[in-house]
């Protein structure tokens, strides 16, 4: 399998333009693509404002933040976008049909030799895989939020993801800057099942009145030296991202106690989605 320098990214939301980002800042060409214009022409603003705190920060010097830059391109049509790919990741809501339905079209878009990686939080990448006629260059790659900042990516196999395809992964994950870390494929994979339980847990603290939101967290952040408390960290995730993935774990496993705290479908429900809403646990202003 030949390098990878060409990327596409599907999804133009908080992680796919910090996916495309740090593609682009290792000297790879970037396709970002979202069906919807305004959400394209967002994703691009904010890699040029995410490199200019970054050259504030003397993370990053100007002119690579102009090279970078000029290595990103958009466009609105998936199969489009994926012709020229080398690799390919989706980046797109935690719905399963969905992503499903993507993978078909950039299986029959992509070049034979392309991986398409997902950046699935939870949904098994066998099932996406088995929608391809490519299963062994399927992969998961599940980055963490914010992109830019975060070190880890889960690397997950898929029943017939190929050992080439792995170490291809493995190997553009370092080139990122990023710490790749193996796990297989079971569901929430290691981060969210151990991670979204905390959190499902405190919701319900919160709804059971055992404390404020403010109180569960400080807990969390100062007694067991969390960098945000699992209320604050669920507003960043997206409440409706947090409900998906837990749903996902108590289908797949069976086990009641990843069962979503009634309190944290109510606010998916009323709209209240975290920091992309205004409201969730907290409100945000702006």
């Amino acid at each position: 399998m030949s390098g990878i320098e060409r990327v596409t990214v599907i999804g133009g939301g908080t992680m796919g333009n910090g996916i495309a980002h740090v593609c682009a800042q290792a000297g790879l060409d970037v396709v970002l693509v979202d069906l919807d214009q305004a959400v394209l022409d967002a994703g691009l603003s904010t890699i040029a404002r995410n490199m200019d705190r970054q050259v504030k920060k003397d993370l990053l010097s100007p002119e690579d933040k102009v090279a970078a830059l000029g290595r990103i391109s958009g466009v609105t049509d998936a199969a489009d976008g994926a012709r020229e790919a080398d690799l390919v990741v989706e980046a797109v809501p935690e719905r399963a049909e969905l992503k499903y339905s993507l993978f078909r079209t950039l299986d029959e878009a992509s070049p034979d030799h392309a991986i398409l990686a997902s950046n699935t939080s939870s949904i098994s990448i066998t099932e996406i895989a088995a929608r391809t006629d490519r299963p062994e260059r399927v992969i998961g790659m599940h980055f963490m939020n914010p992109v830019p900042v975060m070190k880890l990516v889960e690397v997950i196999r898929g029943l017939a993801t190929s050992d080439e395809t792995t170490a291809a992964v493995v190997a553009l994950s370092r080139r990122l800057g990023k710490t790749p870390v193996e796990v297989n494929d079971f569901p929430g994979f290691v981060s969210n099942r151990v991670l979204m339980p905390m959190i499902n847990e405190a919701v319900f603290a919160l709804m059971e009145g055992v404390a404020e939101a403010e109180a569960i967290d400080q807990v969390m952040t100062l007694g067991m030296a969390h960098p945000m408390g699992p209320l604050t960290l669920a507003d960043l995730i997206g409440l409706d991202t947090c409900l998906s993935i837990l749903e996902v774990l108590h289908r797949e496993l069976g086990d009641d106690r990843y069962r979503p705290c009634p309190l944290l479908r109510k606010y998916v429900a009323a709209g209240w989605l975290g920091r992309k809403s205004g409201r969730g646990f907290y409100r945000y202003e702006g």
